[in-house]
């Protein structure tokens, strides 16, 4: 470590002479500074990494002098040791944007403890993270050999992004490669788990909750009576999405629960939603109301009728509530809905379907900034944090908690970055989805995909008689022969769904009471 240049102001310097000699030993060079006044004047002249200041001095006080400090130089990080333990002295320095603050009398090893917090926090926490992540490896390899549920794919896969979030804020780079090829691994066996066990879970009580079950068995569970709710439907929201915006909200909201379901495939909007809204599988719907089905090969948006579709559900499960349905994708309709929040007070349930995220997901394929901003999936929780904080949707959350809505927060799929091209041969009427294709004369170059030739044992509609269905694995994604390189480099390093991933089928849906 370089030498760290200290200015300690204190007007019984003298004192301190053996913490002078401590902190020299390890790399921090002390200057001794009596008064306030002496102490702006060198910062005028000399450049410090931090001051450490005295509450009570004759002269310039403390507080005085911290104010022109930060007038002087507002990044200098300044360290307030004081006798006084009164608590409007200690508002009135963090106020002013201490870095720290200690009672005397201060022993050497406390002022060590506070400079290190300060200068080598970030160095010390990534060690041990990478020290705590090397011990949890080889757990973690056993555990991944030993998987055969659902539930222990969600357990396993929430520890899975607790390390990622953990190692992408450490400096440790090789850490960080070694835990996504043990990512890449989990996928890989998680896409044999979901083949050889997915048609199953619509014929078996043991199954997770997937998406045609989400109101029946988790949405309405948490509808109390004269107590209105906010459901936030928010379009491609991953689970380490979730965990990077939580911070936020549970600034105005408390947790009162956080678990997983499945996405059913495709893991698409079309599919996803349509099934969350009805309480349908996509069969069910194509079968019992082909009027609101829209097949793949249609030109049509496939998502127009899910308030229809919601009080179809209702009316089958006999929920007599009374709800409003709201579909965002700008933000000018978010202002007009958080102007007029109170109106919806009298019921039981506001729905409020969110875009945006899905927008920022594609806008990463056609929009070079976006690919910098997001050149993968640290970089694009990074930008659906920045969007988070700054947003109308945040804006809605704050009111919302002031009004006393219960809120639960899900979505309907998640999505994955795409990197291996697999070239695929159809007619024209076969779905355009990169991670996942059905239509007719369907051939795709690889034996790693998931081929579904009868359709109905996954509950999904025949777009023709003999139509079969392709999911992608891992990060795979489905490229035709025509023009192949050009599309293959086009889509490489975006992010896609509609296939077989965690980050694609596992997503959160959470129950949260205002504050």
């Amino acid at each position: 470590m370089e030498n760290i240049n200290v200015l300690w102001v204190d007007d019984e310097i003298d004192l301190l002479k053996p913490h002078f000699l401590f902190l020299k030993d390890r790399g921090y060079m002390a200057t001794p500074c009596t008064n306030g006044q002496d102490a702006l004047d060198l910062i005028n002249s000399q450049s410090f990494d931090i001051v450490l200041l005295d509450e009570n001095m004759p002269g310039l006080n403390g507080l005085e002098t911290l104010t022109e400090i930060k007038k002087l130089k507002n990044e200098l990080p300044v360290i307030m040791i004081t006798k006084n333990e009164e608590e409007h002295i200690m508002n009135e320095a963090i106020g002013r944007k201490i870095a720290d603050y200690l009672i005397k009398p201060v022993n050497p090893n406390q002022i060590l403890i506070a400079l290190k917090k300060i200068f080598n926090k970030k160095n010390i926490i990534s060690e041990k993270i990478s020290q705590d992540y090397q011990k949890q490896f080889s757990l973690i390899t056993r555990e991944l050999e030993e998987i055969n549920s659902f539930d222990e794919w969600e357990t396993f896969y929430q520890k899975m992004i607790f390390w990622e979030l953990e190692l992408e804020s450490s400096n440790d780079k090789s850490m960080l490669d070694i835990f996504k090829n043990q990512l890449k691994e989990a996928n890989l066996k998680f896409f044999n788990f979901i083949s050889n066990n997915y048609d199953k879970w619509f014929k078996e009580d043991k199954s997770p909750v997937l998406s045609h079950q989400l109101f029946k068995k988790k949405i309405f569970p948490k509808l109390e009576s004269n107590k209105p709710c906010i459901l936030l439907l928010i379009d491609n929201l991953r689970y380490d999405q979730w965990k990077t915006i939580s911070p936020e909200i549970t600034e105005y909201y408390k947790i009162e629960s956080e678990s997983s379901f499945f996405s059913i495939l495709p893991t698409s909007t079309q599919y996803s939603r349509n099934s969350i809204f009805s309480g349908m599988t996509p069969l069910e719907i194509s079968k019992k109301l082909p009027h609101y089905w829209i097949n793949d090969d249609e030109g049509n948006s496939k998502n127009i009728y899910e308030k229809e579709l919601l009080e179809h559900q209702l009316k089958n499960l006999n929920q007599n509530i009374k709800f409003s349905y709201n579909k965002i994708t700008e933000s000018i309709k978010f202002k007009e809905l958080i102007n007029n929040l109170n109106n919806n007070l009298k019921e039981s349930l506001t729905v409020f379907v969110v875009n945006i995220i899905d927008i920022i997901s594609h806008a990463k394929t056609e929009m070079k900034m976006i690919k910098e901003l997001a050149p993968d999936s640290k970089g694009y929780r990074s930008l659906t944090l920045s969007w988070f904080k700054n947003s109308p949707l945040k804006d809605l959350i704050v009111r919302a908690s002031k009004l006393g809505f219960n809120l639960i927060l899900t979505t309907d799929h998640g999505t994955i970055n795409v990197e291996s091209p697999i070239e695929t041969i159809s007619d024209r009427n076969s779905s355009s989805n990169l991670r996942y294709k059905t239509g007719r004369s369907l051939t795709v170059n690889s034996k790693k995909v998931l081929k579904v030739d009868n359709p109905e044992e996954f509950e999904l509609p025949k777009v023709s008689i003999n139509s079969s269905y392709f999911f992608a694995n891992q990060n795979q994604y489905f490229i035709y022969k025509n023009n192949y390189h050009k599309y293959a480099n086009y889509y490489k390093n975006s992010f896609q769904h509609g296939g077989i991933s965690m980050e694609e089928m596992i997503v959160p849906f959470v129950f949260l009471k205002p504050k």
